[in-house]
């Protein structure tokens, strides 16, 4: 293994507290520890994915019929990355826990991480995230019960498994929009190339047949057990590209389309799409038949290869010549895909630490940034080390030092529906009239109902200094459920047609926003700031106690919101159904 060998991240996410005496266990929390045999690995010595995704299916199914009391079935799984490979005799060690219970749906998250006992170090190999859907019963459709978090971990993972959740709803849309705005690729240009592979030469077919040991008590089919077969076809699929062993990278989001059962004909289809220098994306299909019945699509899966040298370096792959007409269309696809793969690796799966502050928005990221503009705020609301600084006048003024930045909570309640308070605040160009920081807000791009870009100038905090100006992304949020509270996250983004002036001093934002939580007749109204060498000036007055803007500040729109609690009218709950507001 290359780089540094630490504990796997994950393994100390679950906190232990003492309850009378006893040390807490997530409840829904299911391990399983294998030892990789020579029948799990491949002709390399390594542990076969399809064999870990097995596993790991498993024990997420456990988990996730724990908390049901009844049988459960694969629904989806999110993107997977692999980090590293494991070898015969070492142990794979996976973890699996409900992060968050909707109607009949949940979502398990994963950790899987490797360990060599005779050094007796551990590694982390991936994570993942898996929605599994209850089963009906005879009574009808399963209602599960709630998720109650009780570690900072748990509510981070609670909280955020609702942004998840809005991204797998709307994944497959993203993919057609950035199908539709993407420009022709040039596909002529390897038709040309005469070292370019045919495509038609990786293509692969097999067919499986559903036996006993590959089903569930409910017969149906194992969803790890059809991506193990898909796994297989993509790699035979991948070596005939490249005439060598590829190593299996990552694994796109995909979700079953049906279910499969003992007696079914599983026909496995897999082809080389596009090669990217480095990397190539396979596509592999799984349909299903009994008898004389036409083929059921069961799923859909995008995985990306390397092939790595006797140095572990990723090697240079031939290029691809597409099939007509289909073959075009896989190209074309598989270019969308992997920008939103990039997107997704560089904006969603990194440490909040290792975000930029300010990234490029372009409408083909803007999901990406708004999920992570809104996890953001959740992680940092989340934290539970918080010190009260001062209070006064009912406003309390909180502070905490995390990656060596100052973040600022500020609380306070308004007798003010918390409906009415997020729709007030939602518009930030009405934010002059409480917040004396807020000189100029124009809007600048509706990317969306959720979603809006301002620009906002704020005023110099010295005399005769340059004022900021900030390009803001404003993401809101209504409640997934009665007890959610709502969300109004800010974070900078920079835009090409917004460049900094010789005017302003252009300043960042990383994580700032509301928390709006109805408290029975009153409101409980929370802004928070991670403090950036942008936004301390503003603020680091009233943390040492030498200035009272933030509390005058609050005060006033404490002030604006009961002013103006009847100027607008309360937008009614989507109807069932709607994507926004359905809880499945």
């Amino acid at each position: 293994m290359s780089g540094e060998v630490r504990p796997p991240e994950g393994l100390d996410e679950l906190e232990l507290i003492q309850e009378n005496g006893e040390e807490y266990r997530n409840p829904t929390e299911v391990k399983m520890s294998q030892i990789v045999l020579p029948c799990h690995a491949n002709h390399c010595g390594e542990l076969s994915v399809g064999q870990l995704l097995k596993w790991m299916d498993s024990t997420a199914c456990l988990s996730a019929e724990r908390h049901a009391g009844c049988s459960c079935i694969t629904a989806c799984v999110d993107d997977i990355h692999f980090e590293h490979t494991i070898g015969i005799g070492q142990v794979v060690n996976i973890k699996a826990k409900v992060n968050r219970a909707f109607a009949s749906s949940m979502e398990v998250g994963i950790v899987v991480s490797c360990e060599d006992l005779y050094s007796n170090r551990q590694w982390k190999v991936c994570n993942a995230f898996a929605t599994f859907v209850a089963r009906r019963t005879e009574a009808g459709k399963a209602q599960l019960k709630q998720i109650i978090p009780r570690t900072q971990a748990e509510q981070m993972e609670y909280s955020i498994a609702a942004e998840r959740r809005r991204m797998r709803l709307i994944h497959a849309q993203i993919i057609n929009d950035l199908l539709s705005s993407c420009c022709a690729h040039t596909v002529s240009e390897y038709m040309q190339y005469e070292d370019a592979v045919p495509a038609e030469r990786t293509r692969v077919e097999s067919v499986e047949l559903v036996l006993p040991p590959h089903a569930n008590h409910q017969v149906s089919t194992f969803g790890g057990q059809i991506m193990a077969w898909m796994e297989n076809v993509a790699t035979i699929s991948a070596s005939r590209l490249c005439n060598a062993h590829p190593t299996l990278r990552s694994i796109d989001m995909f979700h079953f389309r049906g279910p499969s059962h003992i007696g079914d004909r599983l026909v496995l289809k897999a082809i080389v799409n596009n090669t990217f220098k480095k990397s190539m994306e396979v596509g592999v299909c799984a349909e299903a038949y009994q008898g004389g019945e036409p083929l059921r699509h069961i799923n859909t899966a995008f995985m990306t290869f390397e092939v790595l040298d006797q140095d572990k370096k990723p090697q240079t792959l031939p290029r691809i010549r597409p099939e007509p007409v289909d073959g075009k269309r896989r190209f074309q696809e598989a270019i969308a895909r992997k920008k939103v793969r990039l997107d997704r690796k560089y904006i969603i799966s990194c440490k909040q630490s290792e975000v930029p502050h300010s990234v490029p928005w372009e409408p083909h990221n803007q999901m990406y940034l708004s999920y992570n503009n809104v996890s953001a705020l959740k992680m940092l609301a989340a934290l539970n080390n918080w010190v009260l600084t001062s209070e006064k006048n009912k406003v309390s003024l909180y502070t905490l030092e995390e990656n060596h930045m100052l973040c600022i909570r500020v609380e306070t309640h308004v007798a003010v529906e918390a409906e009415q308070v997020f729709l007030l605040l939602s518009d930030l160009q009405r934010r002059h009239e409480w917040d004396p920081h807020y000189k100029e807000c124009e809007v600048i791009n509706q990317a969306d109902e959720d979603d809006t870009i301002y620009r906002v100038v704020t005023p110099s905090v010295s005399k005769g200094g340059k004022g900021k100006d900030f390009i803001l992304l404003a993401s809101r949020r209504r409640p997934c459920d009665s007890d959610d509270p709502y969300w109004i996250a800010l974070r900078s983004v920079t835009l090409p047609a917004y460049p900094p002036t010789e005017d302003y001093t252009r300043g960042e934002v990383l994580s700032a926003g509301f928390r709006i939580k109805a408290n029975g007749s009153l409101t409980k109204l929370s802004y928070y700031n991670q403090g950036t060498p942008g936004v301390l000036p503003y603020i680091s007055t009233d943390v040492a106690g030498l200035s009272s803007s933030i509390y005058s500040a609050i005060t006033s729109c404490s002030a604006f919101l009961e002013e103006n609690k009847d100027s607008l009218a309360a937008v009614p709950p989507a109807a069932p159904g709607e994507p926004r507001w359905d809880p499945v």
